[in-house]
């Protein structure tokens, strides 16, 4: 029996994805959950397994194609006598087909239907992805009536809006190549295009610098009490969880106290309003084979200790293993990175947008310190390590940015480490 399979619907919010790499081709045989291909979105690239056995007799979708939700990819002729049990599996490959149309990217037929809905409006990821493209900025985007429910701009709209920006502009400005340095030997050179992932973080990186205005405070922290503690306890914590312990939840822990004393550190900006959010769900960086996550722990504030200490681990190894799904790369209220497991001391992290505040964690390294003891100054050998603030100085100030980061500092040093576990 002849099926198609359909590019699967990745996220909430993902109407789209991209074709990276065939891992089967045509004539090939497949495995019901083999990995047939690798799909890239928005917000994450992913491993996807065929849905059927069979051998693969039409691939659809070319390398680096984009395909909506719900449409076939490939077809798969599967073995034999499989009519009773082919309704059944196909059944709910053809659900995601039937979702293809969602509300907010289907045009409706008057162009009289939509002006922008007032206050804050909704943009999908296709949307924003398009704009970021064509150098759109807020505030043009906030012009280009939607057709969408509720005033909700579509990738029709936005797409026909830019052929009319276009035409009113003939005399655009042409791309002039850059010209090589004279002399320059260009023999051995490539020059490659960026992957996938890598323009999704050029894109999104670039539209943060374009958006806040990045401001940085720099503080160093005594982790001599936490890194006697780990040393103390680490082999118990690895024989009870399977898993050793990090330094990572301590400074979650000391983040999420701050966040609840500075609750506008855990805000968004949307044109001039301001989201202060209810939960504090805590975007962490993760380093994986070509390039970056950012997973999302989701209402941390819930979690205690050997919770938060679970998370992270499950969080990194499946971002890792490309496992993490788009949904929870969504939804970060503030966000952490430890580039000091690269043993650098200290970075200045780039705003992971919509948040307006990162905090970057250096090494952990032994120096000797001024300290005060019984009235007299003595040098001493402590564990320090640099924390760094980067803030929007659109909604936090100076004194704000300060603040937080001197609060984070004393949670990590005035940390009870008695009752943690």
């Amino acid at each position: 029996m002849l099926v198609d399979i359909v590019m699967p619907k990745m996220g909430e919010s993902i109407t789209e994805g991209t074709i990276l790499e065939w891992r089967k081709q045509v004539g090939d045989r497949v495995e019901k959950d083999e990995i047939l291909l690798e799909i890239g979105t928005d917000k994450v690239d992913s491993e996807i397994p065929s849905p059927y056995s069979g051998v693969i007799t039409e691939i659809l979708a070319e390398k680096n194609e984009v395909v909506d939700v719900g449409v076939p990819i490939a077809r798969v002729e599967t073995e034999g006598d499989v009519s009773a049990a082919a309704p059944e599996e196909a059944e709910p490959e053809q659900e995601p087909a039937a979702e293809v149309p969602p509300p907010d990217t289907t045009p409706g037929p008057a162009p009289t239907r939509s002006k922008p809905a007032a206050g804050k409006r909704f943009y999908t990821p296709v949307v924003l992805k398009i704009a970021a493209e064509h150098g759109l900025d807020q505030a043009e985007l906030e012009t280009i009536p939607g057709s969408g429910r509720q005033g909700r701009v579509t990738k029709k709209d936005i797409l026909a809006y830019l052929d009319t920006r276009t035409a009113a502009k003939p005399a655009a400005t042409v791309p002039i190549p850059t010209p090589s340095p004279e002399g320059a030997d260009l023999a051995g050179d490539r020059i490659v295009e960026m992957d996938h992932m890598r323009k999704r973080i050029a894109r999104h990186m670039r539209a943060s610098v374009d958006t806040a205005a990045h401001v940085y405070v720099t503080t160093e922290v005594d982790m001599s009490g936490i890194v006697a503690f780990m040393l103390r306890e680490g082999d118990t914590f690895r024989q009870r969880e399977g898993f050793s312990l990090t330094v990572t939840p301590f400074i979650l822990r000391a983040v999420i106290g701050a966040l609840q004393t500075f609750p506008e550190m855990n805000a968004s900006l949307s044109g001039d309003e301001i989201h202060y959010h209810r939960n504090i769900n805590l975007g962490l960086a993760v380093a994986v084979e070509k390039g970056l996550l950012v997973p999302v722990i989701p209402r941390a504030e819930e979690l205690n200790f050997l919770g938060l200490c679970r998370r992270v681990r499950d969080l990194a190894q499946r971002a890792r293993s490309k496992q993490i799904s788009p949904d929870e790369l969504q939804g970060s209220t503030f966000s952490v990175t430890n580039f000091g497991v690269f043993h650098v001391q200290m970075g200045t992290p780039i705003i992971n947008q919509p948040n307006v505040g990162i905090l970057g964690v250096g090494a952990i390294t032994k120096r000797p310190v001024v300290l005060e003891l019984e009235g007299r100054d003595v040098i001493g050998i402590r564990s320090m390590m640099i924390v760094s603030l980067g803030f929007d100085h659109r909604l936090i100030d100076g004194a704000g940015g300060s603040r937080f980061i001197e609060q984070v500092r004393l949670n990590l040093e005035t940390m009870d480490l008695q009752h943690l576990f």
